[in-house]
């Protein structure tokens, strides 16, 4: 019982000190991001970017207000994403096919980030996740049942008071923050405790041959676990230190990162849709299928580029 003790503190020593350096970073960079995203969403500059963006999205079926939404998503997160269309009140098929598109693209300007530090280029990352959006967008839009609604709606900020607002998302950040601080030295903690103590290798085996059909290598087993549950943001922990302690090399996180930008947090970002009478399959399925297609791809163009 002793040794099992002095073993479990070890883990905690050795996983503390890169917990509290990457949520640092973390909150370094969402805090900022945060209040700016607060500020254009307050004097309207979200709804003035969405007037000039929602003719692209007229072309895969949705109204023109569907724009509003997706830069919401991408200046901010699903929460807010789910705000929005509640006050939207977007018809069934519609609203669906925005939440797929809305679940590759959230967070960019702090998931990006996470992306390139993890050994990807940002603009590719940007540029991959905009472009999915649209086109598995665009297939829903093609195969689900039901018309295309050509309906106008109207979203304005209810808020007339910046301090109110401010003081409303004081709150709101500090509960983030102190979530990023828990969840990252915990989960950097449960880590080292599974390499530790050999289950580690238990819960990933059963993966590694899903791991092969996805294109990914089987060393990330864990890491597309971490990715797929709770997210790239609170993952990142992990994700860096595998990349530091030289466990997956550049490449293999690049394949990684191909499929956790298109296919990631899978459990509650999608469950925030359900009360929206969303159809939580169809939040998932097509994400999943089009990031293994992204990541063969990327594997193909690898293969070619070491031949020339």
């Amino acid at each position: 019982m002793k040794d099992f003790k002095n073993r479990l503190l070890m883990c905690v020593k050795q996983a503390l000190p890169s917990g509290l350096k990457t949520s640092i970073w973390l909150i370094k960079l969402t805090l900022p991001v945060s209040f700016a995203v607060l500020l254009l969403d307050y004097f309207g500059l979200l709804v003035i970017m969405a007037e000039y963006t929602s003719p692209i999205f007229k072309v895969i079926g949705l109204p023109g207000v569907a724009a509003l939404v997706l830069i919401t998503s991408i200046f901010t997160n699903i929460y807010s994403v789910v705000a929005v269309l509640t006050t939207l009140a977007l018809p069934v098929r519609d609203g669906t096919i925005l939440a797929v598109m809305c679940l590759i693209s959230h967070g960019f300007l702090i998931e990006t980030a996470i992306l390139k530090k993890t050994g990807s280029s940002a603009t590719r990352m940007l540029l991959l996740r905009l472009i999915s959006s649209f086109i598995v967008g665009g297939i829903l839009n093609f195969i689900l049942p039901g018309s295309p609604s050509d309906g106008s709606y109207l979203y304005q900020n209810q808020s007339s008071d910046l301090y109110q607002t401010i003081l409303t998302w004081l709150p709101q950040i500090g509960t983030t923050l102190l979530k990023i601080v828990i969840l990252v030295n915990g989960l950097l903690i449960v880590q080292r405790c599974l390499e530790e103590f050999g289950i580690l290798k238990y819960l990933t085996k059963p993966l590694s041959p899903f791991m092969k059909l996805m294109g990914l290598p089987k060393e990330s087993s864990f890491l597309w676990m971490i990715g797929n549950t709770i997210g790239l943001a609170y993952g990142s922990a992990v994700m860096l230190q595998k990349s530091e302690e030289g466990q997956l090399n550049k490449k293999e996180c690049d394949l990684l990162n191909h499929h956790l930008a298109i296919s990631h947090s899978q459990l509650e970002d999608p469950l925030l849709f359900l009360s929206l009478g969303y159809s939580i399959p169809i939040l998932i399925i097509p994400r999943v299928l089009f990031a293994i297609v992204v990541v063969w791809l990327r594997r193909i163009e690898n293969s070619i580029r070491s031949n020339n």
